[in-house]
């Protein structure tokens, strides 16, 4: 893991700015334009169409900001927006209730902020033609490209730390898949987006293979 921060602080982060990022933003502006997608930005992430951003530990939307703090109904109101997930879309949801606290350690949302610019730019560089989406259901970044998805995520039941990963849809055999869904690596072992690329590039070679 490449940064200081314990891991119960990082999942604690993690898990605050998921419940953000469905209830505040994926869920009112699937509400309002029928779009779920999120996008990677320098600080943290903002709507496809929603011109909500999280940067840090700030909420920003268009004439104003807050801290990331109070629960996530008091955050969708200073916004304007009506708070809750997605419906309809997906059921693996965050399980962050609206009144529940927020609860963001600017540290831990920097890392995570840095995790994901880091796989936005490995995606862009692996695959220039893949516009590389944030996902709120299991709140990774990634692209699908010849029936196998490529992404960073921030960390889950699977794995408490981010990490890279390959998946094809189609299950593949052989000591580089070491996942159930396909193939992963840990952040800490891949310090940039360079490195995050070539393991997508490795992983294409071996899911063609």
């Amino acid at each position: 893991m490449d940064t200081e921060i314990d891991v119960d602080t990082l999942r604690t982060t993690r898990r605050s700015l998921h419940g953000v990022a469905e209830l505040v933003v994926a869920g009112p502006q699937h509400r309002r334009f029928d779009t779920i997608r999120l996008v990677v930005v320098p600080g943290g992430f903002r709507g496809l169409r929603l011109p909500l951003r999280v940067d840090g530990a700030t909420l920003h939307w268009e004439g104003g900001s807050a801290p990331l703090a109070g629960t996530y109904r008091e955050l969708a109101g200073a916004a304007g927006v009506d708070v809750g997930a997605p419906v309809g879309v997906y059921t693996d949801l965050a399980g962050v209730d609206p009144d529940e606290a927020v609860v963001v350690d600017p540290a831990a949302a920097e890392y995570l902020a840095d995790c994901w610019q880091r796989g936005a730019e490995a995606l862009r560089a692996f695959a220039p033609d893949a516009a590389p989406i944030l996902w709120p259901e299991h709140f990774d970044v990634g692209i699908a490209v010849d029936e196998v998805n490529y992404g960073l995520s921030p960390g889950d039941g699977f794995h408490p730390t981010p990490y890279a990963y390959v998946a094809p849809w189609t299950p593949r055999e052989g000591d580089f898949w070491n996942a159930p869904f396909g193939a992963v690596r840990p952040a800490g072992d891949l310090p940039d987006a360079a490195a995050v690329a070539a393991f997508f590039t490795q992983g294409r070679r071996q899911a063609a293979g």
